[in-house]
């Protein structure tokens, strides 16, 4: 690929078009997909068929081709001022699909069948690319929730955002409310981040990790950190800050051996001075606000990397069928198609398991933690599983840099540890029992 993107107009979702664009996208042929069991659902309505062709048009020709040439970029490259990762950005804002599920008109289930439609074609395309878009929106989100007015005129749709939750010395501490992961007369941490009362305003000071998702790069922040509202009570709030003023800074951008378009990193606090109404939920509310977060974001990732298995089985399918060893293509020998079978039944079980827990969720003021945990472990496992039985497939040809495979694994691998390692996840959703 020679570093870009096509810019031909793009499609758009308005809903009466909808038909339209359905009959106009099924009428140039299938989208090219091994297994594309959303055809094979007679539930889906002519929109959300819509929506689907849509973002697998995104995911196949903008998210994929890009996802491979920045995989091969250094970290501080990825990021650079003539990047494509922009021209990424820019065609996601140009379908307007966020603002779809943003829409607080449609009905709940309608919205969770479209998160679900949306995010698994995203996955499908690129999963790194996927949790940057997904993680761009949580100001904005945020700024939602609140209720307030002015916040969302300051931190609009659209404005490049991160989820800065993790510390240096708090990784899964901050999804382990009642110390139940603990040694037995063990303690958490100091936290490196906190948010100190200062009149009608607050004063921020302190360090996330390195593993902040598009923490290089955006210009504000949902974040979640250690307050002191001058009581001398310890506790936790959320703020929605910007990041592009004096009293932010940000370390490198993280080199990891998968998802390398998707750009982490440190941020930095020195004495930031935000308004009160920046903190969308005080200490009394956090652990609600968390979980609801916390819900939305596993959810999503299991999303994400039901899509990212779908992408392995269809490549392995593909190759499967083309490959020709003792005269026949592989397809034909009883061991690779007993191999394929396996892995088709670890997505549609993902598949299924996560559109569940979307839909129930959606329709819930409190969410349950304990089925989006089980959703994320559940997807990210067959996303692992499923790459690494493509990637033996593929026998020596999987291990060439220059096959799409070997990216997939290495993506996949990432993330059963990041969002909260697979494990503890594990742990804290069981307490919840």
């Amino acid at each position: 690929m020679n570093g870009e993107v096509d810019h031909s107009p793009t499609i758009t979702l308005a809903q009466n078009d909808a038909v339209l664009i359905a009959q106009r996208l099924r009428e140039n042929g299938r989208l090219g997909m091994a297994l594309p069991a959303f055809d094979e659902d007679p539930g889906y309505t002519d929109f959300e068929r819509a929506s689907w062709e849509t973002a697998h048009r995104f995911a196949r020709d903008v998210m994929r081709p890009a996802g491979v040439a920045l995989d091969k970029l250094n970290a501080a490259d990825v990021i650079a001022a003539k990047s494509i990762l922009w021209d990424v950005f820019a065609k996601h804002r140009e379908l307007g699909l966020d603002a779809l599920d943003a829409d607080s008109d449609m009905p709940p289930q309608e919205r969770a069948r479209l998160r679900c439609i949306v995010g698994e074609e995203m996955g499908w395309g690129d999963s790194g690319l996927a949790i940057a878009l997904g993680v761009a929106a949580f100001p904005a989100m945020m700024a939602q929730m609140s209720g307030n007015p002015a916040l969302c005129e300051r931190f609009p749709q659209g404005t490049l955002g991160c989820w800065a939750i993790t510390e240096p010395d708090h990784g899964s501490d901050f999804i382990d409310f009642n110390g139940v992961l603990r040694q037995a007369g063990g303690h958490s941490n100091k936290p490196n981040c906190v948010a100190r009362r200062d009149g009608n305003h607050f004063v921020i000071t302190g360090q996330k990790s390195a593993w902040v998702s598009n923490g290089t790069i955006a210009q504000a922040a949902a974040l979640f950190c250690a307050v002191d509202m001058g009581d001398g009570r310890p506790g936790n709030a959320v703020f929605v800050v910007p990041l592009n003023e004096g009293g932010v800074t940000r370390g490198k951008p993280t080199d990891k051996i998968g998802q390398r378009p998707l750009n982490q990193g440190e941020i930095f606090f020195e004495d930031l001075r935000v308004s009160a109404d920046c903190m969308v939920a005080p200490p009394e509310a956090y652990r609600a606000v968390t979980d609801q977060v916390l819900s939305l974001a596993n959810a999503s990732m299991g999303t994400t990397f039901v899509g990212c298995a779908r992408a392995a089985l269809d490549l392995a399918l593909d190759y499967a069928k083309t490959r020709i060893q003792g005269d026949v293509p592989i397809f034909a020998h009883q061991s690779v198609k007993a191999r394929l079978f396996r892995m088709f039944r670890s997505v549609e079980a993902a598949r299924a398991l996560n559109q569940r827990v979307t839909r129930i969720n959606a329709t819930r003021v409190t969410p349950l933690l304990e089925l989006a945990i089980a959703s994320k472990v559940t997807s990210t496992q067959a996303a692992f599983d499923v790459a690494s039985d493509a990637l033996q497939l593929f026998g020596g040809a999987g291990i060439s840099r220059d096959c799409p495979i070997e990216k997939i694994f290495r993506d996949a691998r990432i993330s059963m540890i990041e969002d909260g390692c697979n494990e503890v996840l594990g742990m804290a959703a069981a307490a919840r029992f």
